[in-house]
């Protein structure tokens, strides 16, 4: 090889790294960036749990929304208060245990009395109305989120009482 040779061979390698170099670190930081906004990022509003008549068991409602364009799954609950939380649903007016919930894309999830809700079972303690119960929600896709459930009284549903003012016009 002679010297022109050897120049040549230097410069296409040195171009063919930099090349390299720059679309790799342009490729992972583009991809980073578009997997952290799809990644769905619940808020929950509206929760509570209704006063337990006894230590045997207890339900959690509350809103799961999803402004996200993907969906998600509620797949587990923890709490301090019961070390087995289960995830309900109701149909046909009989409650089953489900593995797991929708919780569809730009959109939410209504834990509620007579549907889907969150069953505390086996309770450690009997909360009281006023306290608050901690629970963190485990999703799918999303990071987990802690949230606190405020105890209300047994009748409590969960319903703005505006419905029957907005009634009465």
């Amino acid at each position: 090889m002679n010297a022109r040779t050897t120049r040549t061979l230097a410069a296409a390698l040195s171009l063919t790294a930099a090349l390299a170099i720059s679309g790799c670190s342009g490729s992972s930081g583009s991809s980073g960036s578009k997997d952290d906004a799809s990644k769905p990022a619940p808020t929950v509003g509206d929760a509570f749990m209704p006063q337990p008549v006894n230590d045997k068991m207890a339900g959690a409602f509350m809103v799961i929304k999803n402004d996200s364009k993907t969906a998600d799954k509620l797949t587990g609950v923890t709490s301090t208060l019961s070390d087995d939380l289960q995830i309900h649903e109701t149909k046909d007016q009989k409650m089953q245990q489900v593995p797991s919930l929708n919780v569809p894309a730009n959109g939410e999830l209504k834990l509620e009395r007579g549907g889907t809700h969150i069953m505390f079972m086996g309770l450690k303690s009997t909360p009281k109305v006023g306290d608050k119960v901690t629970v963190e929600l485990r999703f799918e896709k999303a990071d987990p989120v802690k949230v606190e459930l405020d105890v209300k009284e047994r009748t409590y549903t969960g319903q703005a009482p505006t419905s029957a003012a907005g009634n009465a016009h």
